[in-house]
């Protein structure tokens, strides 16, 4: 069996192995940033060039296709829309598995599921690769700032290995090693799954009961302070609530997406989830109505424009 890549003391910067990582979106680009601040050296591809120039201006390297960056590189990360994309990046010729060492090192960030990665698996026994499932939370800021919440998948020992190449990027109380290869997608799509269930209880209550003549304030104040309390009632929906924001910065295309790979997997291991297929039909007339850009708060407005106002609550001044 080949040695893990170590993974060094943060003094230590110019023994710390490099990374390469592919896809640099709204997420990616925050996650790049706080491992080139970290101290990681890069090696970095995208779709386009361009969104790379601040990581290059900061001493990363560009690589043309998938596998130059994994040939390149001491690990890699993906973080790409959907599992078609972490496929086709995967495989053919230039992809990252062509490229990566006997012993190499693969994290999937993407939100997915483990089919990808079970058919490299399934394609490269005798190879020693380390593959991870490692989805994240926290949105676009969460990857600004480095305080996401990681779900890791996979063996205990290459979860430590990492550690500190999660902790560039995560919160470190909030990275989990939740179970077995897969895992991390799994938990991941759950949770996704029951935060949209919240979002659309949510809208319905708060115009079902401005509706009927209670102020939005008072109204969330006494769900704050009842055992129907959520994060979302709590802290999300004041996005919302305060300044008209249905969060752009993920777009309602990406969110309906999520629930379909989350309904999906509830099929495949046999379990029935009516109501998870009825918050992902109403996210779906979300998107109809208002585009794919639409932010993944959008549902509510299907509500206000039931309810003939807007959900705001007057602050004071």
């Amino acid at each position: 069996m080949s040695s893990p890549t170590p993974v060094l003391d943060p003094a230590h910067t110019e023994t710390r192995p490099t990374v390469g990582f592919i896809g640099l979106g709204n997420m990616g680009s925050g996650m790049t940033r706080n491992l080139q601040a970290a101290g990681f050296p890069l090696v970095v591809t995208d779709l386009r060039r361009e969104s790379a120039s601040e990581l290059l201006a900061g001493g990363a390297r560009w690589a043309d296709t998938p596998r130059d960056v994994a040939a390149s590189s001491d690990l890699v990360i993906t973080m790409l829309p959907t599992p078609k994309h972490v496929e086709a990046v995967a495989s053919g010729p230039d992809g990252l598995v062509a490229g990566l060492p006997d012993g190499g090192t693969w994290i999937d960030m993407s939100t997915s599921v483990p089919d990808v990665l079970d058919g490299v698996r399934a394609a490269t026994t005798g190879r020693d690769l380390h593959l991870l499932d490692a989805p994240v939370s926290g949105m676009s800021v969460g990857a600004a700032n480095g305080m996401l919440q990681i779900f890791v998948g996979g063996e205990a020992e290459d979860v430590e290995r990492l550690r500190p190449v999660f902790e560039a990027m995560g919160d470190p109380e909030r990275i989990l090693h939740v179970g077995r290869h897969g895992a991390g997608y799994a938990v991941k799509l759950m949770i996704n799954q029951l935060w949209f269930s919240h979002l659309v209880a949510t809208a319905e209550v708060l115009s079902v009961g401005v509706a009927a003549g209670v102020d939005l304030g008072v109204l969330r104040d006494a769900l704050i302070a009842s055992p129907a309390n959520s994060t979302f009632v709590s802290r999300d929906v004041l996005s919302i609530l305060d300044h008209g924001d249905y969060d752009e910065g993920f777009a309602i295309a990406l969110a309906c997406k999520d629930l379909g790979l989350s309904v999906d997997l509830a099929r495949s291991v046999g379990m029935p989830v009516e109501l998870s297929s009825l918050v992902e039909q109403i996210f779906r007339r979300a998107r109809a109505s208002y585009g794919d850009r639409a932010g993944e708060m959008a549902p509510v407005r299907l509500y206000e424009e039931l309810l003939g106002r807007d959900l705001r609550r007057e602050v004071a001044a």
